[in-house]
């Protein structure tokens, strides 16, 4: 069973503190934090997924042939900055940012990660990061604001944590992410890292996190803007006590369960929080003939610009989500499809049904979350996506992102 706990964080898993401070790579105002620091107390195996994007951030680059070794300590994360598009210095900033850090907190700089967030074709200014970074206090209650620290136009933060009792004792899995916009499959402008104090095999880890942010993250979507610096880092540092997970272990599904919940709470809250959104879309395909085609579906309904557009005003035209599974690579037909929103019935067999649509109309403005559903009659196949409505404040916002 999946208990969550009440105010958890990335820390809330034994054995990690964190910090974060004000670095001056953002705006100055009351509170505000840039430059954080997530640190496991003894060395951790590590799984990490990254963007797809073929313009890659310098610090993605160095990430990733840290993350070959397969153990690490902890992660540097900045704000206000993507360090991407700035040529070689980029990855010279980078590796001096993962050294600032594991010189700060003691560990080795092969055990140190970096990542970056924020405008793309701004250097890092290392001059600030070389003077701030000592700033970080570490502690085991940290995390919140490492939390905070990972944000750029995010309303607020994303966290979350979780325990599960397996039988020698109980687990917990503590995350962090950001992202609001230029969020697309696969991944999108977004960070998350992910905390867990039981102990794990590397190579189930890594297949774990993949299976999970296969049904969280790569099915989230905002504006369908991929980004350049995506990465999701997943610690397991034992300081459970529990004896070792293996991939064939019993205790394998309990804790595959509780990190797809996390990644997918996370991931939720990245669509809800979309830029200028007000309302979540959650699209759920079943009935497909494999994994693949139901996730493809689900996608292309969520990612949609005329689905995000009914849903801003409301609108139960279910011909625009016709249109969004037949541009899909999933197998349909189109004499089998029923749609559902808000559990009200309006496709059956591929044609409208009598409703009422005052009902509809009136589900869809009364909450804050619009559920679409579609049953392509085929298989035995299910999966959902999620996304935020298309709305005047999205454009207004990106119209003037550096100005």
């Amino acid at each position: 069973m999946i208990e969550l706990i009440q105010d958890g964080c990335v820390t809330s898993p034994a054995g990690y503190s964190a910090g974060a401070t004000y670095a001056g790579l953002k705006t100055q105002e009351d509170g505000v934090l840039d430059l954080g620091i997530l640190l496991s107390t003894v060395p951790a195996n590590l799984a990490a997924t990254f963007t797809t994007n073929k313009v890659l951030s310098p610090s993605v680059v160095f990430s990733k042939a840290q993350a070959n070794k397969g153990t690490a300590r902890g992660v540097v994360a900045n704000s206000g900055c993507a360090n991407c598009a700035v040529g070689d210095q980029g990855l010279t900033d980078a590796r001096e940012l993962a050294e600032l850090a594991a010189s700060h907190t003691e560990v080795d700089l092969s055990d140190m990660l970096v990542c970056s967030t924020g405008v793309i074709g701004v250097e890092l200014p290392m001059a600030l990061l070389r003077q701030n970074t000592s700033n970080v206090k570490l502690t085991s209650d940290g995390g919140h604001d490492f939390a905070r620290s990972i944000m750029t136009t995010d309303s607020r933060a994303k966290e979350i944590a979780v325990s599960i009792e397996i039988p020698e004792g109980k687990v917990t899995i503590g995350g962090a992410a950001k992202g609001v916009g230029m969020i697309h499959p696969n991944m999108a402008t977004m960070l998350a890292f992910i905390t867990t104090d039981a102990s794990i095999d590397q190579e189930f880890l890594q297949k774990a996190l993949t299976e999970a942010v296969d049904s969280s993250f790569n099915m989230c979507s905002v504006d369908g803007d991929q980004s350049t610096n995506d990465t999701v880092l997943l610690f397991a540092n034992g300081q459970s006590g529990t004896q070792n997970i293996s991939e064939y272990s019993e205790e394998a599904k309990a804790f595959q369960e509780a990190l797809n919940y996390v990644c997918i709470s996370l991931a939720k809250e990245m669509a809800r929080d979309g830029e200028g959104a007000q309302k979540l879309i959650e699209a759920t395909v079943e009935g497909a003939t494999s994994i693949a085609d139901a996730r493809s579906a689900a996608r292309m309904i969520v990612s949609s610009s005329l689905v995000k557009a009914m849903i801003h005003g409301n609108d139960p035209n279910w011909g625009r989500v016709m249109m969004a599974l037949g541009n899909s690579n999933a197998e349909i037909m189109e004499s089998k499809i029923d749609i559902f929103i808000d559990e009200i019935q309006i496709v059956n067999e591929g044609k409208s049904i009598p409703y009422h649509h005052e009902v509809v109309v009136s589900s869809m403005a009364s909450e804050p979350d619009v559920r679409i559903k579609v049953s392509l009659n085929l298989g035995d196949s299910t999966a959902t996506a999620w996304g935020c409505d298309l709305t005047e404040d999205y454009v207004v916002f990106n119209s003037a992102y550096t100005t």
